[in-house]
């Protein structure tokens, strides 16, 4: 190997290298991530009011000087509720895709490199799991628990964890016959060190390129829930609350109400799809 494709192959410049190349709407897509987990964690301090401070003498009004967007029927205003909106808009799904993903991968692990009874068994429960409607099974079970934020997070979490569990498992299927795991093998090397410090570093890209796919479903999911009253409590600064309370001011009042938090759940949805699709292009395809 000459030494420019030495210098090329190292990890940190190749990584450096895709990252220079990136194009305009996957770039794009980071800014609006970065501009939503800047509301979240500075929403104290940007926002221009408390998310809920009702002026029932403002009501529903038009955005104006002091109110860029406007208020809701309750006159809080909607830009500071959006500001918030973006905490559990954020919160809710980063942990139902790395919770799913790292029960996934231990299970995927172990039925794609064990397999015999293991993964029978692992596989078995992942396709009765895929024959339930899985949407409906999680309306009815966060109903009849009594909904919250965190119930319906739990709920998603699990909910999501069979199909992450095939992706890692067809992705430790690939890896198990390669040259490198037959020569750690003979080595005498313990199947626990083979999962930990070989297999899972060479699959890694994998799962880091399906959380960021599955924080977006886990987003559409949660605001779902929440705009059915199975999320957060009424009142809460929620992006899927107030596309539920809102939904009135669409055609009548101030359609900001709706427009705004829709706007903003869509936008964060794809661009995260955007960005765990180019990962999977640049670090696996």
């Amino acid at each position: 190997m000459t030494l420019p494709e030495a210098i090329d192959a190292h990890p940190v410049r190749r990584v450096s290298r895709r990252l220079a190349q990136m194009p305009l709407l996957v770039a794009l897509a980071f800014v609006v991530v970065c501009v939503v987990v800047m509301c979240a964690v500075l929403a104290p301090w940007i926002a221009p009011y408390d998310p809920s401070l009702q002026r029932l003498d403002v009501g529903v009004s038009l955005p104006s000087s002091d109110l860029i967007l406007g208020t809701d029927t309750l006159g809080r205003d909607i830009l500071s509720r959006s500001i918030h909106g973006a905490s559990t808009a954020l919160v809710g799904p980063m942990v139902i895709a790395a919770g799913a993903f790292a029960i996934a991968t231990i299970l995927g692990l172990l039925a794609g490199y064990l397999g015999g009874w293991i993964d029978t068994l692992i596989m078995r429960w992942v396709d009765f799991m895929h024959g339930l409607p899985s949407t409906l099974i999680v309306i009815v079970v966060v109903g009849v628990i009594g909904g919250g934020y965190w119930v319906a997070v739990a709920v998603l979490l699990i909910a999501f964890v069979p199909s992450d569990t095939r992706i890692v498992r067809s992705a430790v299927l690939e890896q198990r016959p390669r040259p490198y795991i037959d020569a750690a093998r003979s080595l005498g090397i313990s199947k626990p060190r083979i999962l930990l410090v070989h297999i899972i570093p060479n699959i890694l890209p994998i799962i880091v390129a399906y959380v960021a796919i599955d924080f977006a479903f886990a987003l559409v999911n949660l605001a779902g829930l929440s705009f059915l009253g199975l999320g957060v409590e009424p009142g809460t600064a929620d992006w899927g609350r107030m596309l539920s309370e809102n939904r009135n001011l669409l055609l009548g009042g101030n359609p900001l109400g709706t427009l705004v938090p829709a706007s903003a759940m869509i936008l964060t949805a794809i661009s995260m799809n955007l960005i765990g699709d180019w990962l999977f292009e640049e670090f696996i395809g």
